[in-house]
């Protein structure tokens, strides 16, 4: 609905309403009236008749309503052989090289996967605030310079595919935060959501390394969540039932990081730790290597502080705490958190408690609260 409006009225605030009022009327009528025949239909047809009479409440946008109506009949019909997901043809819609990549990728996340403002500020780790300034400037580009909302031709899709890669990315790990349980359907399950999209980009462009690296990525996550919590309890990979382990997507993740070894883009880099992350023997030096590699490609610190984990392993908890320190992450839960592994290890149990303390702090899910308490308490 949002990718259908926001093509032909160009306003992504004027579309987000009038589906918010198609929504509505529907939560209204469908209980005494029924369910439509055609639900979406419907609604489409609902948001795009909300759309005319708010432009026509105001005359500044007459030229707009005169555009608008004149395409109101074939706006609904999608043509044969068309983008094959829509969700997905909203991802590239607001992957417009005109915006900065970070702009891009919140507005996909707001639009495609409805993700609040305070989580998507989460994801980029700036305060809520700065991302809302942030999202309102993206949107008052758009309306103001006039960019074009139409999926871009095949040959023009690689210029915007890192942000689509990325908001991909971020809309799986929004849903694999959470335990598979609270998604009470498939299609509400973001990650589910963000691994179908992936599969679809995959068979649009199956010679994108990147491409096949993500899907691998998620796959391979995806396939130990099952076993990533018992109840409300976090479980960490060491310690998880790989009974639970889904591995037939497994297999399937580890093939196409096979595919795609050898290459040096970040998802790719990613996909190959996840893969030997799930060997019986971890060859932890294999995996602190490409952690450095990853590092060298992407200037990230949360990839370090990633890395200093696989250091841990493979030389000790005093070089990685080594590395730790070195980050400028104060505001972040993990590096807190990883902090409080480390000096636990080193026998440091007071520095301990102090870090999961500030871990616990800025932790948001329960099973993250619950595990750095049950980590404090072991401590004391």
């Amino acid at each position: 609905m949002l990718a259908s409006l926001i093509g032909v009225l160009g306003d992504f605030d004027l579309a987000e309403d009038a589906v918010a009022e198609a929504f509505a009327v529907a939560a209204q009528r469908w209980p005494a009236d029924g369910v439509p025949d055609s639900p979406v239909g419907w609604l489409v047809t609902t948001a795009r008749r909300k759309a005319i009479d708010r432009l026509r409440r105001d005359r500044v946008l007459a030229g707009k309503l005169r555009l608008l109506e004149a395409t109101e009949r074939g706006a609904g019909q999608r043509p044969a052989g068309d983008f094959p997901d829509e969700r997905l043809e909203l991802v590239f819609l607001c992957c417009h090289p005109a915006l900065a990549t970070e702009a891009q990728v919140a507005l996909t996340l707001r639009a495609v996967a409805g993700l609040q403002t305070e989580q998507i500020a989460r994801a980029f780790l700036v305060p809520a605030e700065t991302m809302k300034r942030r999202l309102t400037r993206a949107k008052v580009k758009i309306k103001a310079a006039g960019l074009p909302f139409r999926v871009p031709p095949e040959r023009m899709l690689p210029e915007r595919l890192g942000a689509a890669l990325a908001v991909l990315y971020l809309i799986f790990n929004e849903g694999y935060a959470q335990p598979p349980a609270t998604a009470t359907e498939t299609e509400t399950d973001l990650a589910a959501v963000a691994i179908r999209l992936g599969r679809v980009l995959a068979a649009l462009l199956p010679d994108e390394p990147e491409v096949l690296g993500l899907l691998a990525l998620m796959l391979l996550h995806d396939s130990r969540r099952a076993a990533r919590f018992r109840g409300d309890d976090l479980v960490l990979l060491p310690d998880q039932d790989r009974s639970l382990w889904n591995w037939e997507q497994l297999l399937a993740g580890s093939a196409l990081a096979t595919h795609v070894a050898g290459t040096s883009g970040p998802y790719a880099l990613q996909a190959n730790i996840a893969a030997l992350q799930t060997e019986d023997w971890i060859d932890w030096p294999r995996i602190a290597a490409l952690y450095r590699e990853l590092a060298a490609v992407t200037g990230s610190p949360v990839v370090q502080l990633n890395g200093a984990v696989a250091v841990a392993e493979a030389e000790g908890p005093e070089a990685a705490l080594a590395i730790v320190d070195a980050l400028d992450l104060d505001g972040y839960q993990y590096w807190h958190s990883t902090r409080g592994e480390l000096l636990r290890r080193l026998g440091r149990a007071q520095e301990a408690r102090d870090a999961y303390r500030r871990a616990l702090d800025l932790a948001a899910s329960t099973p993250e609260r619950r595990y750095l308490q049950r980590r404090i308490d072991e401590t004391g």
